[in-house]
């Protein structure tokens, strides 16, 4: 089982950038691929990035390609998300996720065994 902590959201002005972290317990940190999502309020959560176990391959939203990047550096059992030109849309509670399954990235909220409680990301215009 592994435990996933958020954080780096905040208040931000559109066009700002902010980098969110997820710190995972346990020392099996590699065998987890890992995903964020963010749900805005009265919306579902959806998918925003992931990335494979070893980092070697990611995938995005098209709502957030070319602005957001997703990294991982496995020695500090951390994932992180880079998150630049904020628009006020991009105001939501950003989530990671991990999953042990035999799958190489998800993009599905299914596809997660385990999440973070959130941190909250609020663009103003």
């Amino acid at each position: 089982q592994v435990q996933l902590v958020e954080s780096g959201g905040g208040l931000v002005q559109a066009g700002g950038s902010l980098r969110l972290s997820c710190v995972a317990s346990g020392r099996t940190f590699s065998r987890y691929a890992m995903g964020w999502f963010r749900q805005a309020p009265g919306k579902e959560r959806e998918f925003v990035a992931a990335i494979s176990r070893s980092g070697d391959i990611t995938d995005y939203a098209d709502s957030v390609k070319g602005r957001f990047t997703i990294s991982r550096d496995n020695a500090k059992n951390t994932v992180y998300l880079q998150i630049n030109s904020l628009k006020p849309l991009g105001t939501a509670v950003y989530y990671c996720a991990a999953t042990s399954r035999s799958v190489v990235i998800g993009v599905r909220t299914t596809s997660y065994d385990y999440w973070g409680q959130g941190t909250q990301v609020t663009v103003s215009s």
